[in-house]
């Protein structure tokens, strides 16, 4: 079973917000069976509309729309819906009506005639509850098509989604399973993964299916597999993970997103019972953002310096003046300086420095935009690695976490 995802409202096509419904929707409908054929963003614009549940019609059995239900003038999809399946009788529910006088009286609003409208359905519409909220969703089916109306706030779709369209989907059609197995990578490229596993992908079985996705400094490798059997599924699938693992063991550190490198960090400084700290420039805080946004990481994360200018490195980690005269703050020795001091100041086990230039210009030294030091010390170590991410900014600051990262994770021991 296909379906379309259709997002209305002109705040998504400005730019205005970010279509995070249609993600999480692809996420859900792909755990029971059913797969996203097209996501769509629209304007509230009848016409516009019109064609694309039209279109959607023709192309999938399930079609879920979001946005462009409520009492204002702008919020026209229910009209529109009407019109489409050629209802021009409405039906009012009482219970919403009464559901959302409850919710206005729960935060001191007054209740104004127009929020009636909201109750008000097309006949043809069975009412899903929204329990959330005030405009309730539509369930509508017609020439072998679902099409579902849903509000755009997250939250209340993702409580409609969750408690009345999956349980009315899976009732409604038989659905195959389909299972992913997703292997985290890191410190290679896709092009290098895919030539080292090039025999591999080309003697696949056509039921499953090879993904790359690439990140900054990692690659995740999607198989994919739809069949009516769960356990036959399982077992194809184990086994090709089990082949990826003989083929790339040294740049794997796990299966899905739950296997990621902070998390790995965070397991091996666990496991020790050690701590670390973290001392950033061009990375402005971001290595730490991402240690603790692990849960538990309090347990071994210490704490953060973010030194941006040469001034803060002197004061705030006793980075000697003398370094960065010689070598400028953009060195192997100014980075060493900083992992010793954030070290020291919070007195871990493990701390780690990086220093660079981000661009998109070299600032006040005659260093390479891209260029980059991360320096590790450690109780009976202390390395200092050199790097040039390129460019653009954005990239040599996603290059340079996830760098240092790989560094924390093959070091701690």
């Amino acid at each position: 079973m296909n379906a379309e995802i259709i997002t209305i409202g002109d705040e998504i096509l400005i730019g205005q917000i970010v279509d995070t419904n249609s993600q999480w929707i692809g996420q859900q409908l792909n755990k029971i069976g059913v797969s996203v054929y097209q996501i769509t963003s629209i304007q509230d614009d009848k016409e516009h509309i019109l064609n694309a549940l039209k279109e959607a019609q023709e192309r999938v059995g399930i079609v879920i729309i979001t946005g462009g239900l409520g009492p204002t003038k702008d919020d026209i999809t229910k009209k529109t819906m009407a019109e489409f399946f050629n209802d021009g009788k409405v039906i009012e529910y009482p219970e919403v009506v009464v559901h959302i006088q409850k919710m206005f009286k729960k935060y001191n609003i007054p209740y104004k005639k127009v929020q009636q409208y909201q109750a008000q359905l097309p006949s043809k519409a069975t009412l899903l509850m929204n329990n959330l909220g005030t405009a309730p969703g539509m369930w509508f089916y017609e020439n072998n098509t679902v099409f579902v109306s849903l509000p755009g706030v997250p939250y209340e779709m993702k409580g409609l989604i969750t408690h009345q369209v999956l349980p009315r989907i899976q009732k409604k059609f038989k659905l195959p399973f389909i299972i992913h197995k997703t292997i985290m990578t890191y410190g290679q490229g896709e092009s290098t993964i895919a030539e080292r596993i090039e025999d591999f992908e080309n003697n696949l079985p056509p039921d499953i299916k090879l993904a790359y996705l690439p990140s900054f400094g990692r690659v995740r490798l999607r198989l994919s597999a739809k069949g009516e059997n769960k356990e036959e599924l399982e077992t194809a699938l184990n086994a090709k993970v089990n082949e990826v693992y003989q083929l790339i063991p040294e740049i794997i550190t796990g299966l899905d997103d739950d296997s990621s490198l902070e998390k790995k960090v965070g397991e091996l400084l666990k496991k020790s019972n050690q701590t670390i700290a973290t001392a950033e420039s061009l990375t402005g805080g971001k290595i730490a953002a991402t240690l603790v946004s692990v849960a538990g990481s309090s347990a071994y994360y210490k704490g953060s310096f973010v030194t941006y200018s040469a001034e803060t490195k002197i004061k705030l980690l006793d980075v000697s003046a003398e370094t960065i005269k010689k070598h400028t703050v953009v060195s192997g020795e100014v980075a060493l300086e900083m992992a010793r001091g954030v070290k020291e100041k919070l007195q871990t086990n493990y701390a780690i420095a990086v220093t660079g230039n981000a661009g998109p210009t070299a600032d006040h030294n005659d260093k390479s935009v891209g260029l980059v030091y991360i320096a590790f010390v450690s109780d009976d170590k202390e390395i200092v690695q050199e790097f040039n991410f390129g460019q653009p900014r954005e990239k040599v600051i996603n290059r340079t976490v996830s760098k240092a990262l790989e560094i924390l994770q093959k070091e701690i021991h």
